[in-house]
């Protein structure tokens, strides 16, 4: 498996694309937006001009993609990823995504005798182009130790949580502790800042406490207290995975009020921060009363 193709080059795909590139692999590169592919080609990555195309010439073929939809589109959709692969193909799906999709593109798949492995990264776009990302997979035991070669030269950890459809279950559950984590956050932040307390000495003492949390280790001081807001990752998405988590514990009837509370909180913020904001701007909405 020496040829990988990278399907999405935005500002995830981008980066593992080249981190693949440098591990020594040949990358084949596709993007539905114009130009996008050609650009990276200045880099090492060669375009290919359609979704047919790239995926007849792989042996791994990368995901990195917004939503399931688009995955489905992809993958299912005239000219995609089932009609044109060859069989023994295997696919990464890095996309945060809907297990019950992922499940029935894995289904669609294996009637063609593709591989599957639902893949999706934590670390943004800077572990995306630095190789130090976290990785979550599920799969087969056999499909996922064909692509850990693959993987390992693009991802710093990977952990293998179960059968199709478990890693993009993880990921969803991760998002929502972040999701949650910001919020809960900037309650401690208004709070302590109401009788005084210096909010940069706060998180300072937070994270190196039993309160320390992704917010308080990583978004405050890294986007946050600088005003840069700039993670890459949108409230859009990030309203998305809550809106999947909790399609996730409603279907499976879950009790789970506090996770409940902060679904609904995101989803009220998007009559007050845009979609296009980055998703640390949570920490900035007080709901109208």
């Amino acid at each position: 498996m020496k040829t990988v193709g990278v399907i999405g080059l935005g500002n995830m795909g981008r980066g593992m694309a080249l981190s693949l590139k440098r591990g020594g692999y040949t990358v084949l590169g596709f993007d539905a937006a114009p130009g996008v592919a050609d650009t990276l080609a200045k880099e090492g990555v060669a375009a290919r001009g359609s979704i047919a195309e790239i995926t007849r010439d792989v042996d791994v073929l990368i995901l990195s993609l917004p939503t399931s939809a688009i995955v489905e589109e992809v993958v299912l959709g005239s000219g995609g990823v089932a009609a044109n692969a060859k069989p023994g193909l295997i696919v990464v799906d890095t996309t945060t995504a809907d297990p019950n999709s992922t499940r029935k593109v894995a289904a669609a798949l294996g009637e063609v005798k593709v591989g599957l492995v639902d893949g999706p990264v934590s670390g943004g776009p800077k572990g995306a182009a630095t190789a130090t990302m976290t990785m979550v997979l599920g799969g087969s035991d056999e499909d996922v130790a064909a692509v850990e070669p693959i993987l390992a030269v693009m991802s710093a950890k990977r952990v293998h949580v179960g059968p199709v459809g478990a890693g993009h279950v993880t990921k969803i559950i991760n998002n929502l502790l972040t999701g949650i984590h910001l919020l809960a956050t900037s309650e401690a932040v208004r709070a302590a800042e109401s009788v005084g307390v210096d909010p940069e000495k706060l998180i300072e003492a937070l994270s190196g406490g039993s309160g320390r949390n992704s917010a308080t280790l990583t978004n405050y001081p890294t986007w946050i207290f600088n005003g840069k807001f700039d993670s890459g990752f949108t409230m859009k998405l990030m309203r998305k995975d809550v809106r999947l988590a909790m399609d996730l514990l409603g279907s499976q009837h879950v009790e789970a009020p506090i996770a409940v509370e902060a679904g609904r909180l995101w989803a009220a913020s998007e009559q007050s921060i845009g979609d296009a904001e980055d998703f640390n701007r949570i920490v900035q909405f007080i709901e109208p009363k």
